[in-house]
């Protein structure tokens, strides 16, 4: 089996039906098979899924442990020489699985590779991605810092001649990895529950010394946020797990000094934010958005002190905790 195609769904029928509706229409001389990981949706919808694509491994989670579990999940079971991790939310074609394919054995230097992504307005997404880093970790800061390195960005990432560039970091929307990097770097860190995984996981590889590369040559069509914020709890949820994916990234990628500035700065920043907000929706109880700010107020105020008093950053929802618990 040349690639293993993995999906980890979680309530995302609509979206993962188009996904598998554009993956039936591929026809290619390249070996790949299907895995989709339901991180325990629990709506009665799997087994419906499961049956009407039969041809493809439809796979139950113990739960719904993020992100990271997921894939790892998938991976543990999949044949494939190649692993293709791919959101819900996209189609994918044949041509961008081929040149993936074709691009990553010919450049085996390449630890993870991605590809163009455009979304439902013919919009590409920006991949200029670089690692968070401390003079450039929070928003004004990191505005001030492209700014200084404009021209320096402009030259590495505005060269359209091209086939390929470099980020620091790609959107696990789309990763291709070999199985060989993918089991070097010990696949993806489970401390995460939802987002930072992916950030995590290019600076595994750049670490362990592979390149994290964007093909030009390959695009997939990925509806941003089309898995996950369903309603307003679970836009709160998903947000609130932003900033706890942030305090994960801190513990796992900074010096210890460096953490506690961070984290530091990271909740005053945000609970100062969050409370203004909160008061602000009082007022303003008519605007549903500002709901959002509320409920997640709640959230990490709950997070915090949980953090507290088992002295870890890690999301009470990610595996990595739930492990540390049962032992």
């Amino acid at each position: 089996m040349e690639i293993s195609i993995i999906i980890v769904n979680y309530r995302g029928w609509k979206a993962l039906e188009e996904c598998l509706k554009s993956i039936d229409l591929i026809v290619s001389g390249i070996s790949f098979e299907l895995i989709v990981v339901d991180n325990y949706s629990n709506d009665g919808q799997f087994p419906i899924i499961k049956e009407k694509y039969p041809k493809y491994t439809f796979v139950e989670n113990s739960g719904n442990n993020g992100f990271s579990n997921g894939c790892n999940f998938g991976s543990s079971i999949a044949k494939g020489n190649y692993l293709l991790f791919l959101n819900p939310d996209t189609k994918l074609t044949a041509e961008a699985l081929e040149s993936l394919f074709k691009t990553a054995i010919s450049n085996p230097k390449i630890g993870i590779l991605s590809c163009l992504q455009i979304n439902e307005n013919n919009i590409y997404y920006k991949q200029n991605n670089l690692f968070p880093v401390l003079g450039s970790f929070f928003g004004i800061s990191r505005a001030i810092s492209r700014k200084i390195n404009k021209l320096k960005l402009q030259k590495r990432f505005s060269n359209t001649d091209e086939d390929l560039f470099y980020p620091d970091w790609v959107t696990g929307a789309v990763v291709f990895i070999s199985r060989k990097w993918f089991d070097k770097i010990n696949g993806w860190n489970e401390d995460y529950w939802l987002y930072f995984e992916d950030v995590d996981l290019c600076k595994k590889m750049a670490s362990a010394g592979g390149k994290i590369a964007v093909s030009r040559k390959a695009t997939v069509f990925h509806q941003h946020g089309g898995a996950s914020r369903l309603n307003i709890k679970t836009k709160a949820i998903t947000k609130t797990e932003v900033i706890i994916s942030k305090h994960a990234y801190i513990s796992n990628q900074f010096s210890s000094a460096t953490q506690l500035y961070l984290h530091s700065m990271l909740i005053f920043t945000v609970l100062l934010e969050k409370i203004y907000f909160s008061f602000l929706s009082l007022l303003l109880f008519f605007v549903p958005k500002l709901h959002v700010h509320r409920l997640m107020l709640k959230n990490l105020l709950t997070y915090y002190i949980n953090a507290m008093q088992n002295k870890t950053w890690i999301s009470p929802r990610a595996m990595n905790y739930l492990k540390k618990e049962k032992s």
